[in-house]
């Protein structure tokens, strides 16, 4: 006699969902492997001029992520896989962030080369706290020119190019192409046009009569180094040769004259940018709102502005407290 079946009786037999099957044969030999994607992109690099550095991060954090989930085909990378990779690491969120953007550059590549069909990294994120650093600041920058020598041509180009960043918050590119026409001592304006500006639009900045001073110097000194050496140009800061100063990152005559200072003179935060956010806090110090301070950076919109600006807690608070 048989067993009467319940209500709670399965009769379908599902006994066989979870038994370890064999996967399928996957050694296509036309089946690419990282090793093979990687050794093709960074050649591709190469020959696109990419940074040595560059191509060295792809290398490092690629291979590591290989090595840590043991994968060794393209089609074997997963958006699980990755996050496995990223819980792997006993870093800080900046590191891990670091090591991510690299990766995803990496299969960017592979997408573009046809290798990957689907971006499914892009929804990949770490949430990281932005730390916003400090500005340059006016006691910074009146120390640094009572220490140097406007005597002398060279600091008296690094003074006056420092002054002029920290006056007017113009970018080192823009310092190293900017010229004599430029520069209206009869309105005390630069008027600068979009060829040398990152956002390609005119501005139109204030200097006041220190800086004015200084620039007429500077250009009279000029004048007579191009005459020296029979150069025909128009540039404000030029080398000792009356040449142009060099505009590489690595090579900025200034941006290595202002870190040499920084370090004999135990200066913080004395570099391009830290200039830059000095400016915008300065601005912000004397009661420009934050869409002027915005224009004057020639910032495309406000939230990029926001991180120049260096409030503590307690200026929120101060600040905050004149609207009550």
């Amino acid at each position: 006699m048989s067993k009467k079946k319940s209500v709670f009786t399965i009769t379908e037999d599902l006994s066989d969902l979870f038994i370890e099957r064999p996967k399928a044969n996957k050694s296509d030999p036309n089946r690419l492997t990282i090793e093979k994607a990687l050794a093709s992109i960074t050649r591709q690099m190469e020959i696109s001029g990419n940074r040595p550095r560059t191509i060295s991060d792809y290398t490092i954090h690629v291979n590591h992520f290989k090595e840590t989930t043991r994968l060794t085909y393209l089609d074997d990378i997963t958006a699980d896989r990755i996050y496995d990779w990223l819980s792997m690491m006993d870093v800080s969120n900046q590191t891990k962030l670091t090591r991510v953007k690299c990766l995803k550059a990496f299969l960017s590549r592979c997408f573009s080369n046809g290798w990957i069909d689907k971006q499914f990294w892009k929804t990949i994120t770490i949430r990281v706290d932005n730390n916003v650093k400090e500005g340059t600041t006016e006691r910074d920058i009146r120390k640094l020119l009572s220490l140097l020598d406007l005597g002398d041509f060279f600091q008296l180009r690094d003074a006056t190019a420092l002054l002029l960043m920290f006056k007017t918050g113009i970018r080192i590119n823009t310092i190293v192409h900017l010229e004599n026409k430029h520069i209206d001592f009869d309105e005390m304006l630069l008027r600068l046009d979009g060829a040398i500006i990152k956002n390609h639009q005119q501005l139109l900045l204030p200097f006041d009569e220190t800086l004015a001073r200084m620039l007429r110097v500077l250009l009279c000194q000029n004048d007579a180094i191009r005459r020296e050496y029979g150069i025909q140009n128009n540039y404000v800061f030029i080398t000792k040769q009356g040449g142009i100063i060099s505009n590489s990152p690595t090579h900025n005559n200034i941006q290595k004259r202002l870190n040499k200072y920084s370090r004999i003179y135990g200066l913080r935060n004395l570099n391009p940018h830290a200039l830059r956010r000095g400016f915008a806090k300065s601005l912000l110090n004397k009661g420009a709102n934050i869409a002027e301070i915005s224009k004057a950076l020639g910032h495309s919109n406000l939230a990029v502005t926001t991180q120049y600006l260096h409030l503590d807690k307690e200026e929120v608070a101060e600040s905050l407290r004149k609207f009550l």
